[in-house]
C-alpha cells in the first residue's frame, strides 16, 4: 500500500512539472524533487529516469546535494515569474493579481537567495 502511494505522489509530482514547464506561474523543479522522492520510495526506474534527465537531473543533483541553484535557473525562473505577472495582469482581477504579486516577491526572494553550487 505505502508504495502505491508514493508511486501516486511521483506521479502527481511529475504531472504538475509537466504543467509548470508551460505555465510560467508554476514552477516545475520543486515538483520534479517531489516527484523523485516519491519515486526513490516507489519504483527505481522513474527515479533513475528523473535523476538522469538531460535538462532536470543536473538542478535536482544540485539542489539534493548542495541546497544550491545555479545562478542561469535562479534568472530564468525571475524572468519567467514577471513574464506570467505582465500576463496575469491583463487576466486576473486586481486583488488576485495582488495577490500573485506577493507570492511572486516571496518566491523570487527565496529563490535568487539560495546559494550557488560549487564550481567543479
Amino acid at each position: 500500500m505505502r508504495t502505491w502511494f508514493w508511486w501516486f505522489v511521483g506521479f502527481a509530482g511529475l504531472g504538475l512539472a509537466i504543467v509548470g514547464t508551460v505555465m510560467p506561474i508554476i514552477p516545475t523543479v520543486p515538483f520534479l524533487i517531489v516527484a523523485t522522492y516519491g519515486f526513490n520510495r516507489s519504483s527505481p526506474r522513474f527515479h533513475a529516469w528523473i535523476m538522469e534527465h538531460r535538462i532536470f537531473g543536473p538542478q535536482i543533483r544540485e539542489w539534493l546535494d548542495h541546497r544550491a541553484i545555479d545562478p542561469r535557473v535562479k534568472a530564468f525562473v525571475v524572468v519567467s515569474m514577471a513574464v506570467g505577472l505582465a500576463v496575469s495582469f491583463f487576466l486576473l482581477p486586481r486583488p488576485w493579481w495582488l495577490l500573485q504579486v506577493a507570492v511572486l516577491v516571496l518566491v523570487g526572494a527565496y529563490v535568487v537567495t539560495r546559494p550557488n553550487p560549487p564550481k567543479p
